[in-house]
């Protein structure tokens, strides 16, 4: 990936600092029906169908948009932390970064055929939603994995 491309080195500190509340709250959110984190407002909505009613299309509607705004901050953050330059950024940490992404969609890509193959109804719907974030966690962990692993295997080498 070309260095022009990244953000800089001071964005990974902000994605980290949006990343990990981000990913707590959304464990917390998925794993509960917790009633105390709901923030029910009005909001705009270019395509809106009501349960057993109409469809509308740019409307206001009023929605817990507790899980979006958990989601977009996640989001952001894991944008901002995978992809942020290091503090030293060389040929070696362009080429982890390549073949972590590239692995990432891959094994990210495998996971949703198997969820397609053996996961079905509403079920499917939460892989899809998890689906949506495994691309850049993969990333995010295999990126990192091999830039501590190779500072532990090789001080001062690369």
């Amino acid at each position: 990936m070309s260095p022009k491309l990244l953000l800089p080195h001071r964005c990974k500190r902000i994605g980290w600092f949006l990343l990990i509340p981000a990913t707590i709250m959304g464990i917390i959110l998925s794993i509960s029906d917790f009633e105390a984190f709901a923030l029910n407002l009005q909001v705009p909505a270019i395509f809106n169908t009501e349960y057993f009613g109409s469809t509308r299309v740019f409307t206001w509607v009023t929605a817990n948009v507790t899980n979006t705004i958990t989601g977009a901050v996640f989001i952001a953050g894991a944008m901002l932390t995978a992809f942020s330059k290091e503090k030293t950024e060389d040929e070696f940490i362009g080429k982890t970064r390549l073949s972590s992404l590239l692995w990432a969609v891959y094994v990210n890509y495998v996971l949703l055929l198997l969820a397609f193959l053996f996961v079905y109804g509403a079920s499917f719907l939460n892989v899809m939603i998890y689906n949506m974030f495994t691309v850049l966690i993969i990333f995010i962990a295999r990126f990192n994995y091999i830039l501590y692993k190779n500072t532990k295997t090789l001080p001062g080498e690369k």
